[in-house]
């Protein structure tokens, strides 16, 4: 099968950083059809020889084994070329078709790494040149909008411009070995099915922590921020995958059908419930790993007096027979004491004791996403420590690391949607009702902070955020699990 990859903002960091590197590693596993071009679009003046300078240049900073040898790199440079374009031009269009109309691949696929506000015209555009045929994709990364409003204004132009089955709403961390595999534990196994429900689970607490700040990215996270940028789509997806019902079949449609149906159960905000289950925080100075760092709003790009969050936690349920009155926690954040993304599954303790446990222990599963990939099952099992106490019971821990188990050149997130996309498979793509409804759900929580006095609460950086987290998920009577 013959292709043509055409990436916008093909000189950008995420070009650079994730979407060159991912298309490296397909190319390396032979997993990349054989006759196919990747062509960079930007506004920068280069050549075909020049932009392989400038990747080649990049891929110098990757670390490990994962840097390509120059012989690697040579053989996948034959791939790469160069469409210098502004994308505001028709005429540029009209170049770039000419491009592809040099030997009319297989399959077209348009990458839109680009600033979210040229998401609209870039597809008009390529719909007024005449690039919009049947054998096109177009991939649109995140944040698709600001809020409802422009999430729907966005969907409106792409779908005036592709079918829906041509489009591809990119959340990398669909792409993510550990979330294929919750997946795959959830509906591969008839071992947890029974117990995936209200009865036997009082909650589950989901994180993402990242220990770096804001870097160079300060004027896009001010007007960005956290909510945005990881709880209405990362969050939130990795929710639905907890939540959803298990789908008639691994079709792509049956599988956004069962998120949809969460994203539509969860609890409606209130004015009190958004003053008591949602916290908002900012990192201030402090120290990450012993090195001391500047506060969010020290950061270049940053105003001084910065509203903007940099950490979310929030309480909500799902609404529905399986799952009535279980709290789902959320927390994410930047400058946090460690990078760690995890899903908690906290288990009811035994209805009746007969053996003797430590207090507030019960069983636990961890599904570990960065960046450790693997599975905990914390039980209780008798020591034997006490040979005169036979009552007593330990907490101990089956640990399954399925970097050692599977090896560490597994397929990445970039690299298994990128080749997703080449083959036309949508099922680890976001639908456009599933994000308007996650959408729909945040705003609120957008509208209430604008008339909210009291702004974000701050914390040092290197800790796990304002102790209004822990407050909040104190009021039910847990902890997070740091604190436990």
């Amino acid at each position: 099968m013959s292709f043509d990859l055409v990436l916008f903002g093909g000189t950008g960091d995420l070009a650079w950083r994730k979407l060159m590197p991912g298309l490296f590693q397909a190319f390396r596993h032979g997993k990349l059809p054989a006759d196919g071009r990747i062509i960079g679009v930007a506004r920068d003046d280069l050549t075909d020889a020049q932009y392989r300078s400038l990747i080649e240049t990049r891929f110098e900073a990757v670390e490990g084994a994962k840097r390509p040898n120059p012989d690697e790199f040579a053989r996948f440079a034959g791939l790469l070329q160069f469409v210098r374009m502004d994308l505001s031009k028709p005429a540029d269009y009209a170049r770039l078709g000419a491009r592809l109309a040099e030997r009319n691949a297989d399959t077209v696929v348009m990458y839109v790494a680009t600033a979210p506000a040229l998401f609209g015209t870039t597809c008009e555009q390529i719909a007024a040149a005449g690039l919009n045929k049947p054998n096109t994709r177009i991939v649109l990364e995140k944040p698709l909008g600001h809020d409802l409003a422009s999430n729907r204004a966005i969907n409106a132009t792409v779908r005036g411009a592709f079918s829906e089955r041509q489009v591809f709403r990119i959340d990398h961390y669909l792409g993510k070995p550990s979330v294929q595999n919750l997946f795959a534990l959830r509906f591969g196994n008839a071992l947890f099915e029974p117990l995936w429900r209200r009865e036997t689970i009082a909650n589950i607490q989901i994180t993402i922590a990242e220990d770096l700040g804001v870097e160079k990215r300060g004027a896009f996270y001010e007007t960005t921020g956290t909510l945005r940028d990881m709880v209405q789509n990362h969050a939130l997806q990795l929710l639905c995958a907890i939540g959803m019902e298990p789908p008639i079949n691994a079709h792509a449609d049956a599988i956004r059908d069962e998120k949809l149906k969460v994203l539509r159960s969860l609890t409606p905000w209130t004015p009190q419930n958004l003053s008591q289950h949602v916290v908002r925080g900012q990192y201030a100075a402090g120290a990450v790993g012993g090195v001391a760092v500047p506060g969010y709003r020290a950061e270049p790009g940053v105003s001084p007096d910065s509203r903007t969050e940099t950490f979310v936690a929030l309480r909500t349920e799902i609404a529905n027979w399986r799952w009535a009155g279980v709290p789902f926690y959320i927390r994410t954040g930047k400058r946090l004491a460690g990078r760690d993304a995890h899903i908690e599954v906290n288990f009811r303790p035994a209805p009746h004791a007969i053996f003797t446990a430590p207090p507030g222990v019960a069983n636990r599963l961890v599904i570990n996403l960065q960046p450790k990939d693997g599975l905990e099952l914390h039980l209780l099992a008798q020591g034997q420590d006490d040979r005169r106490n036979t009552q007593s019971l330990a907490p101990v821990q089956l640990d399954l690391d399925f970097d050692s188990r599977f090896g560490l050149e597994r397929v990445g997130a970039y690299e298994r949607l990128l080749l997703d996309v080449i083959d036309g498979r949508l099922n680890l793509f976001v639908r456009s009702d599933e994000q308007e409804e996650a959408w729909r759900w945040v705003e609120p929580i957008l509208d209430f902070w604008q008339t909210d006095a009291q702004g974000p609460r701050p914390y040092a950086a290197g800790t796990w955020g304002p102790s209004a987290a822990s407050a909040m998920i104190a009021r039910d009577g847990y902890c997070w699990s740091e604190e436990c």
